[in-house]
C-alpha cells in the first residue's frame, strides 16, 4: 500500500473510531462502552486517581464514565471551576448537577411561606445562575427543606409551589433546570415521593423545574421503580443511584438495576431523550480494588440486551 493511501486509511479508521466513541457517549478510547451516560463524583476514585480533581476526571473518561456531578459545586473557590469546566471540554464530558444552596436540606423550609426563607432560595439560585455559565452546567438539585407542620399539607403544598415558581423564574431565561429530589434521610422533610413531586412539577408548570428520581431514596420510600418512573415520567430530568441497603453500587443490594436501566435507556431511545445517571452513591469496598469492583458492577449493569 502507498504510504499516502495508508496515512488516509489510518485516518479514516481514527475517524470512526471517534464517531463511535461519540454515539456511545464515551471517550474514544475508553475502556468502557456504557449505553447509558453515568455521572461519578471527585472521591470515588481517588485511590486509583490520587486526589487532584483534574487526575478524577481523567481516571473517570478514561473508564468510560463521561458525565460529572459535584453536589458542592457551588462552594469551590472560582478558580477550580474554571480548571474543571476547562478540563472536562477537553475530555468531552458533560456537568450534572449542583446543589442549590439554600442552607442545607431541610432549613429555611419553603413550605413555612417566610418571605426570608423565600429569599435565601432565591438568592442561592441567582448565585446557581452564575455557577452553571462557569462550569457549562444545565440542572442543579433544589430541595425544599422540612415540613412545617403547624400548617395544613395543602398550604404547604402551595408556598412550595409559588417560592418555586419564582426560582424557575430566574433559571428558565438562562435555559437552567432545578431538579427537585425526595429524600428518605428523615421523615421531617417535605419531600418524600415521586407523585407528590410531580404534583408539584405540574403546579409550577415550568420547564426549568422537573424531577430528580433518585432510585435509592424512592426504593426506600415507595418501592416499585419501574412503576414510578412511569408514572412521573413526563416531569423527570435526571436520575440518580444507589443500591439499597447500604447505598452503594449496583449489585451491592435488592434493585435490579440491569432491568431498571435497560427501561430507561429503551424508553429514552424510543422518544428522543436523554439522561444523566448520577452516581450519587459509596462504594462497598476500599481501596483500589473496591473502585475495581465498582467499575465491574456498572459495567454488569449496563449489559443488558438492546
Amino acid at each position: 500500500m502507498l504510504r499516502r493511501n495508508f496515512v488516509k486509511s489510518s485516518l479514516g479508521m481514527a475517524g470512526a473510531a471517534i464517531a463511535a466513541g461519540e454515539a456511545f457517549g464515551t471517550a474514544p478510547m475508553a475502556k468502557n462502552k456504557f449505553k447509558l451516560k453515568y455521572a461519578s463524583h471527585f472521591g470515588m476514585f481517588q485511590n486509583s486517581a490520587g486526589k487532584d480533581v483534574i487526575d478524577q476526571l481523567k481516571f473517570m473518561a478514561d473508564q468510560g464514565f463521561m458525565a460529572l456531578e459535584d453536589n458542592g459545586m457551588m462552594g469551590r473557590p472560582v478558580e477550580q471551576q474554571e480548571a474543571i469546566a476547562k478540563e472536562m471540554t477537553r475530555l468531552g464530558m458533560e456537568m450534572g448537577v449542583f446543589v442549590v444552596d439554600k442552607g442545607g436540606n431541610g432549613a429555611n423550609t419553603l413550605a413555612a411561606g417566610k418571605k426570608e426563607y423565600v429569599d435565601i432560595f432565591l438568592n442561592g439560585c441567582k448565585k446557581a445562575v452564575e455557577v452553571a455559565k462557569r462550569v457549562n452546567a444545565k440542572w442543579m438539585t433544589v430541595v425544599p427543606g422540612d415540613f412545617e407542620r403547624n400548617l395544613p399539607i395543602g398550604v404547604q403544598t402551595g408556598h412550595v409551589i409559588d417560592a418555586l415558581r419564582r426560582g424557575a423564574e430566574i433559571l428558565e431565561p438562562h435555559g437552567l433546570v432545578m431538579v427537585l429530589e425526595p429524600l428518605s434521610d428523615t421523615p421531617n422533610l417535605f419531600l418524600r415521593t415521586s407523585d407528590q413531586t410531580y404534583e408539584i412539577c405540574r403546579g409550577v408548570n415550568s420547564k426549568s423545574c422537573k424531577i430528580l428520581f433518585d432510585i435509592y431514596h424512592m426504593q426506600k420510600n415507595e418501592g416499585r421503580i419501574i412503576h414510578n418512573i412511569d408514572m412521573t415520567w413526563s416531569e423527570i430530568d435526571y436520575f440518580q443511584i444507589g443500591d439499597e441497603p447500604g447505598r452503594k453500587e449496583p449489585t451491592t443490594g435488592e434493585i435490579n438495576y440491569k432491568n431498571v436501566f435497560k427501561y430507561i435507556y429503551d424508553r429514552s431511545k424510543k422518544e428522543n431523550k436523554s439522561f444523566i445517571m448520577g452516581m450519587e452513591h459509596g462504594n462497598s469496598q476500599s481501596g483500589k480494588e473496591g473502585e475495581a469492583a465498582l467499575i465491574k458492577a456498572y459495567v454488569e449493569s449496563d449489559s443488558f440486551a438492546i
